[in-house]
């Protein structure tokens, strides 16, 4: 602890997980976040904790169910195609309100697409991705330091709300290296899981772990409960970054993950013309940050630059926050493309009239 040791991001999202105390791993490989499972089939069976390689993604995230349903701290690790196959494991963990954690490595799409890095699964965590009344918390880190701290974060998130939680970075982020430091992180208070199906322990009937009701009046009443329970993560958990915006920003960028950092450098490109431009850093993207819109909105002279790996997913959220009070305007790669801050300064000129 307090040591900072250089490890590839998929690796530190597993070092990171078993010191929050994750006691059970199933996975299946798929680039560019198989290195998570790697690592995970090595530490585990040493600490006397469970890795699974399962037979599939439908088969891993059974697993999550039944491990999670016992009450014990349970992770799982894929990348876009392999979390589409999860998609209804995902449903089902959240109407049994099961708590876990569930990793999402982007890569290029649709279909196979590629195993370069991309931002294109944004629809997917963030809306449902799933069939029924749900959302999840979905964590969006910018560098693996904070990939660390909010795969930590999101197991106490997940314990504390009943929810799967999901932490979401791109190819590159789960294959570079940089330094990283695993903090003693301060106890929470989180609720004792008298809901577990772990045995009788002292109760008259056992626990049952289910998402079936079939009386339409009960199913109603338990969604009413788990949108109930949604709005109370949309109160505290709501997390970003407010960067380089005064009273008179010119633009404002929304960016998250490696894309802000790229996006940073654009900014700095910027400034060096007397261009004044700020950045809003998503880092929950579910739930969306519209509080940092309220409070840049009478910032900025010309609005919004959504910048993605995508070919434009987050920016319909940046244009519900801003609610036509100023304009939305969109730069994305696509494919497994990186922007260049080159080219997201060229567009900022182009928004400011520079062009």
């Amino acid at each position: 602890m307090g040591e900072r040791v250089l490890m590839k991001g998929n690796e530190a999202i597993g070092e990171a997980a078993i010191q929050a105390g994750c006691q059970c791993f199933f996975g299946y490989p798929i680039t560019p976040q198989t290195e998570v499972a790697a690592y995970m089939s090595k530490k585990m069976p040493k600490i006397g904790r469970v890795f699974l390689q399962a037979e599939s993604e439908v088969a891993a995230i059974n697993m999550i169910y039944g491990a999670a349903g016992s009450g014990v701290r349970a992770l799982t690790s894929s990348s876009s195609p392999g979390i589409s196959l999860k998609a209804e494991g995902i449903s089902y963990i959240a109407g049994a309100e099961l708590p876990c954690v569930i990793i999402n490595i982007v890569r290029g799409g649709p279909g196979l697409g590629g195993i370069q890095p991309a931002q294109s699964d944004y629809f997917q965590a963030t809306k449902g991705g799933a069939h029924g009344d749900f959302s999840m918390p979905v964590f969006a880190p910018a560098s693996i330091q904070e990939m660390v701290d909010l795969v930590q974060d999101a197991f106490d998130v997940a314990d504390m709300y009943r929810t799967p939680c999901m932490v979401m970075g791109d190819g590159m982020l789960g294959q570079m290296m940089e330094p990283v430091e695993f903090k003693e992180r301060p106890a929470k208070n989180i609720p004792e899981k008298t809901w577990a199906a772990n045995g009788l322990k002292g109760r008259k009937k056992h626990n049952v772990i289910n998402s079936l009701y079939l009386d339409p009046e009960g199913l109603e009443k338990h969604n009413l409960k788990l949108q109930a329970k949604y709005e109370e993560i949309k109160k505290n958990e709501v997390r970003y970054e407010i960067y380089n915006v005064e009273e008179d920003t010119d633009l404002i960028i929304v960016a998250y993950g490696t894309t802000s950092r790229i996006c940073k450098n654009a900014i700095k490109m910027a400034k060096e013309q007397g261009i004044k431009v700020g950045l809003i850093r998503p880092i929950t993207l579910w739930p969306f940050p519209v509080e940092a819109f309220e409070k840049t909105i009478n910032s900025t002279k010309h609005g919004y630059l959504s910048v993605e790996m995508s070919c434009g997913q987050m920016v319909e959220d940046v244009r519900l926050a801003s609610n036509g009070r100023k304009p939305v305007h969109f730069y994305g790669r696509t494919g497994g493309m990186v922007p260049q801050p080159e080219d997201i300064f060229e567009k900022v000129k182009e928004i400011v009239g520079l062009k």
